[in-house]
């Protein structure tokens, strides 16, 4: 069974390498509303695959680090690179090009791995994400599953070369996240929320 949960967050970037010449050379934002549907062969205690309540704890948190932040390749200019981060308390470094496609590989891997470190509490069986859908306007969106985030072929994303700025860390619960999640520590899901 799939169920699907809705996320929204405020981003901006630059697309190096696009056909577009505006979204090439200029600094532009988008509304992104982002699906993570999830997956599982069983139902927990309350004939649920995953209780909505528990998914605005740290997948929330997680994907929402990119809300009012600019999203950078680390392999452009440097120049501009140090200029976004002295000029945005709010940044996410990642080691792709911050397009459609490549928020979806990401946002699967990121939320694929803290399921892999949920301990769960309530009889669900093995959650996992099914695919991430990432609408970067009203018209136009990316879909990715396993075989996309984990393909060779378009590039493996590497988490580790995924930073967040000070800024985005200190609306975490906790400021080392991100480390705790790269690092498999376990997370107990809560009995209640």
């Amino acid at each position: 069974m799939v169920i699907r949960k809705i996320f929204r967050f405020e981003n901006t970037h630059i697309v190096r390498g696009c056909s577009t010449k505006r979204c090439r050379t200029s600094i532009h934002g988008h509304s992104y509303k982002v699906e993570v549907l999830f997956e599982a062969t069983t139902l927990d205690d309350a004939q649920m695959v995953y209780d909505f309540g528990l998914m605005k704890g740290n997948i929330q948190d997680l994907i929402e680090s990119f809300d009012h932040s600019v999203t950078l390749w680390n392999k452009d200019d440097a120049g501009y690179i140090a200029a976004m981060k002295k000029y945005s308390d709010r940044w996410v470094e990642l080691p792709v090009s911050p397009t459609a496609e490549q928020f979806a590989r990401v946002i699967f891997l990121m939320v694929d791995l803290l399921l892999l470190n949920t301990i769960f509490t309530n009889g669900e069986g093995k959650v996992s994400v099914n695919s991430v859908i990432v609408h970067e306007t009203d018209r136009g969106y990316a879909k990715a599953d396993a075989k996309d985030a984990y393909s060779e072929s378009m590039g493996i994303i590497n988490l580790n070369d995924i930073v967040f700025s000070e800024g985005v860390r200190e609306d975490w619960g906790s400021v080392s996240l991100w480390e705790n999640i790269l690092n498999g520590k376990k997370f107990i899901n809560p009995k209640t929320v």
